[in-house]
């Protein structure tokens, strides 16, 4: 892909915890007519069933759920610090009542058809659905966990298999 270069997940060197705990990322799914992308801190990467997969939760009240419901794919993108405000703005408004990835200054990629992220993008991380589970608060082990959930809004977990990692060369 043109001003990336493709990583081999079993040689992906990025710090994982870092990545999604202070840089955020985005999940998007979707077509290039139609898309749309949440700003996302909570999520992992592992090895499940011998393949590199990602992790990644969402609330079934996001507009982003019912694309990643409806598609194969997701993407995870990671941004460099200048564009944090895009991110918050990509995490507090909703695709379903403006074109907020307009608004936030970021031009959509196709990668396939069903596979969307951002030209802006430092890595991105195309993921095929692979399983999902929904959070239950009577599996919760931690009683402190709940607290997250005011709204009584629980999390679907999807994990993704890792199809291709791609790093914006400089």
């Amino acid at each position: 892909m043109n001003g990336y270069k493709d990583i081999d997940p079993f040689k992906f060197k990025e710090k994982p915890f870092q990545k999604l705990a202070n840089e955020w990322m985005l999940i998007t799914a979707g077509k290039q007519d139609s898309f749309n992308t949440m700003t996302a801190a909570w999520g992992g990467y592992g090895v499940l069933w011998s393949e590199p997969v990602i992790y990644t939760f969402i609330r079934p009240t996001r507009y982003t759920y019912e694309f990643v419901e409806r598609e194969e794919h997701f993407t995870i993108s990671f941004f460099n610090k200048n564009w944090r405000d895009a991110l918050n703005l990509l995490g507090t408004v909703s695709g379903r009542d403006r074109n907020k990835v307009k608004e936030a200054g970021l031009t959509p990629l196709v990668i396939e058809p069903d596979e969307i992220a951002f030209c802006e993008a430092e890595l991105i991380i195309v993921c095929r659905k692979i399983y999902y589970q929904d959070i239950k608060p009577e599996n919760f082990l931690n009683p402190e966990i709940v607290r997250h959930y005011n709204a009584n809004d629980y999390h679907r977990m999807y994990v993704g298999n890792v199809e291709k990692i791609l790093s914006k060369e400089a």
